[in-house]
């Protein structure tokens, strides 16, 4: 199970509410406003006059975005940009039911197992103006997967469909079954290896490579658009340096390092986690070049090969722009762009400050392992169900009741 289990039930219930009644007055205070202009930047001036004391244009703080948008645009809405005020009022009003949720389904029953967390656990905001954090292709939608990409997709997705097969999660159609079909008899490939390094969650716990990243304490990277669990990030200048922390999750915290001494890129044959950001400065544009990833790492499919460009702005005393254009040729037909507005905040109220902790590599993941090694040698005497017909790879059940997304 993911989560941070060193949080009370009391912390959660006060957070819980005070989320609705943040949501509440959002959508209060945002009803009589033109979407449009709630994503209109400041003034020029007013930006260009926040400056370090050595003449850089001053982008720190603490960050973060305070409306939901989805990555990719609902189809229904094609080539609408914007919503409407009376869209987000609707879409406001149902997320804002889901607060409340404590959604269960058959009782004793593994899906339900997997509902265990409610909607005090997550992040609800207020629906933001766009109808989607892509603003190209106009489509709102990420490019197409070249051919070889959709071999490689497929071939993934056929694999943690197959140890799925045997479960309820396919024998009562759940959506994390989509695709697949039920077969009581025990998937033939539980002893094969992943179709590439694995990166997500499969139905299996025979050694640490199984668990998804986040199980394994390791984070996505970049790019990082925010989540259920939300998102922040500090930037910190000094001369000729800019370093940017990453709160995100559920204590998965990071720290990228910008080089903005105008030196070329790391050799091709070192490779990183979070790739190798180089710096510049175009105006009062932040440009940051980034490659040299991991193929250990993953956004979309894409891993080494992947390629962004990053655009940060100051556009006003208390907002920040940030743009970043995606590209693979391995995995997309096209480039895509995606901009984000974040909202700086309070450094007094956020002065004590506690380091991201993950517990879920370092516990539960172990013990997750150790329990099937149990389960397995409990089967094998004739006691208890058999470990490979047991769903422990689908969570967070109702996630996908969000029409927002």
């Amino acid at each position: 199970m993911r989560g941070r289990f060193s949080r009370s039930l009391i912390t959660v219930a006060v957070a819980a509410a005070a989320v609705s009644a943040v949501l509440s007055v959002s959508i209060t205070r945002t009803s009589g406003q033109n979407p449009a202009a709630s994503v209109k930047a400041a003034s020029p001036a007013s930006a260009s006059a926040l400056k370090t004391p050595w003449g850089e244009p001053d982008l720190q703080g603490i960050w973060t975005d305070e409306s939901d948008t989805p990555l990719q645009r609902s189809p229904k809405y094609a080539n609408q940009e914007f919503f409407t005020e009376a869209q987000r009022a609707e879409l406001d009003k149902e997320r804002a039911a889901l607060l409340g949720r404590d959604r269960r389904v058959e009782r004793g029953t593994e899906l339900d197992v997997a509902g265990a967390y409610n909607a005090q656990f997550m992040s609800v905001k207020h629906t933001g103006a766009r109808t989607s954090l892509i603003v190209d292709p106009p489509n709102g939608r990420i490019p197409p997967l070249t051919p070889e990409a959709q071999k490689i997709a497929a071939a993934e997705r056929e694999f943690r469909l197959a140890l799925l097969q045997s479960t309820e999660t396919c024998k009562k159609k759940s959506i994390a079954c989509t695709g697949g079909k039920y077969d009581p008899t025990p998937s033939p490939r539980r002893a094969e290896l992943p179709p590439r390094y694995n990166t997500a969650r499969m139905n299996r716990r025979d050694g640490p490579g199984d668990g998804a990243l986040p199980d394994r304490c390791l984070t996505g990277g970049l790019p990082e658009f925010g989540g259920a669990t939300g998102s922040f990030r500090r930037i910190v200048q000094t001369p000729g340096g800019i370093a940017m922390f990453y709160d995100v999750g559920q204590g998965q915290g990071w720290q990228r390092n910008i080089v903005m001494n105008g030196s070329p890129h790391l050799p091709a044959s070192i490779r990183q986690w979070y790739g190798d950001s180089r710096g510049h400065w175009e105006g009062n544009v932040l440009v940051v070049d980034v490659t040299n990833f991991s193929p250990k790492t993953d956004y979309q499919g894409s891993r080494e090969n992947l390629h962004l460009v990053e655009r940060w702005t100051r556009t006003g005393p208390t907002s920040l722009e940030y743009a970043v254009t995606i590209e693979d040729p391995t995995v997309w037909t096209r480039p895509w762009t995606v901009k984000q507005e974040f909202t700086t905040q309070s450094e007094e109220q956020n002065r004590i400050y506690y380091e991201p902790r993950c517990i879920e590599g370092n516990y539960a993941s172990p013990g997750l392992m150790r329990g099937q090694r149990m389960a397995e040698a409990a089967f094998s005497k004739g006691q208890g169900p058999d470990p490979a017909i047991s769903d422990n790879a689908t969570d967070f059940v109702g996630v996908e009741d969000d029409p927002l997304q």
